[in-house]
Parts: C-alpha cells; structure tokens; sequence
C-alpha cells in the first residue's frame, strides 16, 4: 500500500525539505519551495542498460570495447557545428529560449530535414494539436511522409508510441507539459519535470535514438524548472535573441560530445529560419566609418572566430555619480577598465558617464575583447577614430599590460578573410606561427603603446 507524504522541493536547484523554508540551502535563493506530495512505498524503479553487458558489474577500463559511432548530420551546417559536428545517437538535448523566438520552429525545421533523408522522427507536441503543427509545417514547406506528429502529454503513452514507431529523432515539445501517472504533482512540477525527464533519458540511452526536448525559461532567463534538469541532459541550447530583431543565436551551454560556448546564426524569415555562415559579415555591416568610439574585436565563440564591433560612448556627467553601463559584456569589466585607463593612460574619466554595447545582440565574456573595450572608451573620449581598417586583441592587466591570447592565428585569419589590414594584439602571441601575407600583426606590451597606434591624440 503506497503511502502520500508532503515535502517541499526547491524549484531552481530541486532540494528537498520536509518543511517549508524561506531560504533555500541548496542555491541561496529565497521564495522557491513548493510544496509536493510524495508517494512512497510504489513499485520500484527499473534502470536500465546501455549495452549488451550487464549493468552493476565493475569492469576494466582497458578490457571495454568502444566504436565510433556515426553523428546524423543534418542540411543546416550552424546546427551541426553548435552540437559538435551531428546529432549523437541516444543524446538527450535541451534547448530552452524566450516564448516565440522559434524554438519549435528551428525542431520541426530539422525534423524535416532528418526525414528527407529517409530517417523517420516522431514529433510529439504537448501544447498543440495537431492541426496546429501542421499549419506551421505547411508554412515551412514540410511535405515528406517520414514525419509523424502526436498531440500528447502521458508519458506511457508517449513511450508506447515512441516503442511502436521506432522513430530516429524524437522531439518533445515542452517537457513541462509531459506527466507521469504515478507522480501525483501538476505537470510542470519540480517532481514531474525530474521523472519525466529520467525516463526519457532511459529511452533514449536504451534505444540509441536522440530526443530533443524544449524547456520554457524563466524571466530570468534561465530554463525553468530545478537545476539538476540541465545536469541529467547530455547537451543544453540555448537560443537568444530580440523578437522584434530577425537574427538569432543557438548557443551551446553545456555539450557532453563537443565543444560549449559555440554559437550558430540564424535569420528569421517568413519560410522558417536561414542559417548564416558568415556571421562576421552580418555583424559589421552597418558599422559607421570614421565614427569615434567603434572598434572591432576578433572574440572566439566556441571553435569559431567571429568579428564584433565595440561601441562606446563617453561624455560628460550631470549627476554626482557618473554612470558606467554595458549591453553585451560584463557590466563589472568596464569600470574596470576605465579605472586602469585613469591610471595608467592619464585619462580623466573619473567625471564621465560611460556606455558600451556590443552591436548585433551577441553576448562576449572572453577577456580577449578588454583591449577593444580600452580603445573604443579612449577613442570616444578623445573624439578620434579609430583606422577602420583595424583589429584589436588583448586581454587587459590592472597595471596596464597587454596579456597573451588563445587562438591568435585563426583570429588573425578571419580578419584578414574580411580584408582588415591592421591587427595588434599581445606581442607575446607573435612566435610560434607565420602570419598570413595580406595582413599586417603588430604587437604591444601595454595599453598606452595600443593607443598610440589606434587611437591618435
């Protein structure tokens, strides 16, 4: 006889009380326990096997046996790159993003592509009919047969049906509609959210067959639900972007089969999305010439170089505290970097209000980029431009120096590709490689040698 007890389950991290508490231990937040009832005493859990070996037996790492399996690659190359190269048979993926950014759209857009390949995918949708998906499939102009749809939340009987079609992709549209019988929680729910996803998760690993599942995110930003929901997944994407702005970014946060941090573009359009395979182009297109303040930076986004403009804006304050404001970058980096330019430069920024902006909507957090960040607040602040045929790479030290770099040669090649003819970086990432013939690399030791070549008085 099953017995119902309640507890109460933080709903970021998934700890779990047996009373109701203001703060959470676990993640510090306040306000996040949500009380569940919890049945003991049920039938017990059956783990599953990934193999043909027996589960719980310990064996010798030199004695097991592996092969390389083949990724399923689909038409769009920026997805491919954000998972590594393919999609990983038996991979769970989670890709979470704001409500209408296009996040089914992107998955019924790769589940096309997957099923003119012969390849047949399930896709199972929790919050429309089916009806409804195929009118968004007619306005993408999906019309292979191999595409299956179900309009379904049961979890059993969603894996009966994954069990009768054997499909090769599956895509679950959102986990937070899914739910389990014998959990007793609303579907949504920090329990519901867990099971559901652990049993998707052995679907996946026993059968070998990828499921991508959507998660709704908080306004925060963050995927809702507890935690421990993006440590049980194998990948986590992430996909940015304005909805009033026809570009978007997929980011891979988390990818147990490839590189994090890797970014692919997007261009919204009226057929569905447009992938872009020169986002440097797309980002520098509109950049002003001869304007003071702009600069442009060769950041890496997981194995990728691409080229950002940085702009600042430096004038005089009106309040007693000047203001320091950054859209793109970490707010905290850029008094930072006005405290060394003070410093070390000579510049009276002390009275100043600043703002910076990464233009196109990307996001940076390399500390290649702090050496752009120096230059564009110098460049605004003395109202001289910058050449605009000029790069600059670096990372910024609190006594002024020019600190060495990852990746200098593919950075440098991508700036060349594009036809900039100046890069200048840290002199210490000048040896060990030959620099291409069309582009001119100069190094520097310190910030004031960086702006006595880019920046005049």
């Amino acid at each position: 006889m099953a017995k119902r007890k309640t507890k109460y389950v933080c709903h970021e991290c998934g700890y779990e009380s047996a009373k109701w508490m203001g703060k959470c231990p676990g993640c510090n937040n306040w306000n996040t326990f949500i009380e569940e009832i919890e049945v003991t005493g049920g039938r017990h859990k059956q783990s599953f096997q990934t193999g043909a070996r027996s589960v719980g037996k310990p064996e010798k790492i030199t004695s097991i046996e592996t092969k390389e399996e083949p990724r399923i690659t689909t038409t769009m190359k920026e997805f491919n790159r954000v998972l590594g190269g393919g999609i990983v048979p038996g991979s769970l993926v989670l890709i979470g993003g704001d409500p209408g950014i296009g996040k089914s759209t992107l998955l019924l857009q790769i589940s096309s592509h997957l099923a003119d390949k012969q390849l047949p995918v399930l896709y199972i949708s929790g919050e429309e009919s089916t009806k409804q998906t195929k009118l968004r499939a007619d306005r993408l102009g999906v019309k292979t047969g191999l595409l299956y749809v179900l309009a379904e939340t049961n979890l059993m009987d969603i894996a009966n049906q994954i069990e009768a079609v054997k499909p090769s992709f599956v895509v679950i549209d959102s986990i937070q509609t899914i739910f389990r019988e014998e959990v007793s929680s609303a579907p949504g729910s920090v329990s519901q959210v867990r099971e559901c996803t652990s049993e998707l998760m052995k679907l996946a690993k026993t059968n070998g067959i990828p499921i991508f599942i959507v998660g709704h995110v908080t306004k925060e930003g963050a995927i809702a639900g507890p935690r421990l929901l993006e440590h049980m997944v194998d990948a986590v994407l992430y996909f940015e972007g304005e909805r009033h702005h026809t570009y978007r970014i997929l980011r891979g946060v988390k990818n147990r089969f490839g590189s994090t941090n890797e970014m692919g573009i997007f261009e919204m359009k009226e057929e569905g999305l447009r992938e872009v395979l020169n986002p440097s182009e797309i980002f520098l297109e509109e950049r002003s010439q001869g304007a003071a303040g702009s600069t442009v930076v060769a950041s890496m986004e997981g194995t990728r170089p691409v080229l950002v403009e940085i702009q600042a804006l430096i004038s005089p304050t009106a309040f007693g505290n000047p203001r320091r404001m950054a859209t793109g970058v970490d707010h905290n980096r850029v008094p930072l970097l006005m405290a060394v330019l003070e410093k070390r430069v000579g510049l009276m920024l002390q009275n100043q209000d600043a703002y910076i902006k990464v233009a196109g909507g990307v996001k940076l957090d390399e500390p290649a980029i702090d050496l752009a960040i120096a230059v564009s607040i110098a460049s605004s602040f003395r109202d001289q431009p910058t050449k605009p045929d000029d790069i600059f790479i670096g990372e910024v030290g609190l006594t002024g120096e020019i600190r060495r770099v990852s990746r200098i040669e593919q950075r440098v090649q991508e700036a060349a590709k594009l036809g900039f003819k100046r890069v200048i970086c840290p002199k210490n990432n000048l040896d060990g490689w030959t620099t291409p013939d069309n582009i001119e690399v100069i190094g520097v030791n310190s910030v004031q040698e960086a702006l006595n070549l880019g920046v005049s008085r």
